[in-house]
């Protein structure tokens, strides 16, 4: 009897124990997100997933019935939440107001901007960015950089006024554009960007020997050539679309003439100020004068050449969508510091004043049907804002992108596609960067909506993830209302 009762007594502590330890696994050193819905850039939505992320990449992808976790784990409740790669914005420029560049880490992260791509400084400056980024990795955005844009003389943004600051180089001779191609690469550039006032024998130059250098050269159009030229040449990628109308128009050999000549001719001007000329000579005419079959073969050919395109779009219909002018927009001025959201504001009432010309709503209109267009062609897109340029805040107006490029004909699958997985393939990190994948840098941003419903729920950021460093909600409203 007394043995029955010791027996019992035993069997009683051992269930009693036995229920006070943790059921599951553990995973030390490990951030575990679990029962989330993942939203691949290639694939869409795969339903109750668990991910575990331990030094800075994805540790493992599991099914989340498949795997009990210990409550000991790190873990996010991803139930009802949805977790996409970390968002690209590929066209910034830290140089445009360099003032605002100490604030634009925060900002990035602060939305869900994991990897940036600079599109042209000051070498020297930009690359404090990215040497900053490399030595913090999992508290900056990732920083691909151009260096200064490689322009002809005159050169545009040569420091003459504030609207044209010092971003570029004027290079005089093809001599003088290659020795600055050896200097960029030699001081760890990721790309070169080529820019509108060089000679057709400049441009060839530099897409010749940045692309024997591996270097991607993008950029815009030089105005002394064709489209089609340009990409045949080796332009791997374009920006704003910028003077492709030029190219699509029925008079394109007369407008590209007429280029010719007015470079020649006031090739002693500021650049800035022949630049605008030729486009207000042409850009109007060249959109009146459109040919749709000419605009089929050109993109026949980008499509070809795999010319990527950055259309910019929240940038190029901004005088006829006026984003300045949407609450959401106008609250993120609020995480600028206090002498750039006045200059902001009192920039916006200037623009309202301004008259929506015809033209003006032609050019957006014309904007977004190419982009549609382009999408078609299957040309590889990617979501860049031109940031801080034309009231768009770092950060925040790559969502706008994501909805514009909605509004031209992409899905909400397609355009995440173009922030996400695209530009990794661009920079030939695709199977580092991107998707949602073991082994992959753990760059992610958790969403309390589901983006493939709307586009706009990109915005309904619950947690930034960069290179395995967690930032939740509280955080990340910290990191925007920092100004350093």
């Amino acid at each position: 009897m007394i043995k029955t009762r010791v027996s019992l007594a035993i069997l009683i502590s051992i269930l009693f124990f036995s229920s006070c330890v943790p059921k599951g696994e553990y995973f030390e050193d490990t951030l575990c997100i679990e029962n989330v819905s993942l939203i691949d850039p290639e694939k869409g939505l795969i339903a109750n997933k668990t991910v575990l992320i331990r030094d800075e990449k994805i540790y493992k992808v599991v099914t989340a019935t498949e795997l009990k976790l210990s409550p000991k784990n790190n873990i996010i409740d991803g139930t009802g939440k949805f977790l996409i790669p970390g968002l690209w914005d590929a066209h910034v420029h830290f140089a445009y107001i360099e003032e605002l560049a100490p604030s634009m880490f925060n900002l990035f992260l602060g939305y869900g901007i994991t990897s940036v791509r600079d599109t042209g400084g000051r070498i020297d400056f930009v690359k404090k960015w990215k040497d900053r980024s490399l030595e913090h990795p999992t508290e900056s955005p990732r920083v691909m950089i151009a260096g200064p844009l490689l322009d002809g003389l005159p050169n545009v943004y040569d420091g003459s006024d504030l609207g044209h600051p010092p971003l570029s180089v004027g290079l005089a001779s093809v001599e003088d554009a290659q020795n600055k191609v050896n200097e960029l690469d030699a001081l760890g550039i990721d790309l070169l960007k080529v820019y509108e006032m060089l000679t057709e024998k400049q441009f060839r130059a530099i897409t010749k020997l940045g692309n024997e250098k591996g270097l991607k050269v993008t950029g815009h159009v030089p105005l002394s050539m064709d489209v089609v030229s340009a990409s045949n040449a080796g332009l791997n990628s374009m920006e704003h679309l910028r003077n492709l109308e030029l190219s699509c128009a029925s008079n394109a050999d007369e407008l590209l003439e007429e280029r010719r000549n007015l470079l020649l001719a006031e090739k002693d001007s500021a650049g800035g100020i022949l630049r605008s000329k030729i486009h207000q000579l042409q850009r109007e005419i060249a959109i009146k004068n459109y040919d749709e079959s000419k605009a089929d073969e050109i993109l026949k050919v980008l499509a070809k050449n795999q010319t990527w395109q950055i259309p910019t779009l929240a940038l190029n219909t901004g005088l006829v969508n006026q984003h300045f002018t949407k609450a959401e927009t106008v609250a993120s001025y609020a995480h600028l510091p206090e002498a750039i959201q006045q200059n902001w504001k009192e920039t916006s009432k200037q623009i309202l004043a301004m008259e929506i010309t015809p033209f003006r709503k032609k050019y957006a209109n014309w904007s977004l049907n190419m982009v549609g267009k382009i999408h078609k062609a299957e040309i590889g897109i990617m979501a860049g804002t031109d940031c801080p340029i034309f009231l768009l805040t770092p950060g925040f107006s790559l969502h706008d992108e994501l909805a514009m490029l909605v509004k031209a004909g992409l899905s909400p699958l397609e355009a995440l596609k173009t922030a996400t997985v695209n530009p990794a393939i661009y920079f030939n990190m695709e199977k580092e960067l991107g998707n949602i994948k073991e082994n992959m840098w753990a760059d992610l941003v958790l969403l309390d909506a589901n983006p493939l419903e709307n586009i706009n729920n990109t915005k309904q950021i619950n947690t930034v993830i960069k290179q395995g460093k967690a930032f939740n909600r509280m955080q990340l409203d910290v990191l925007l209302k920092d100004k350093p």
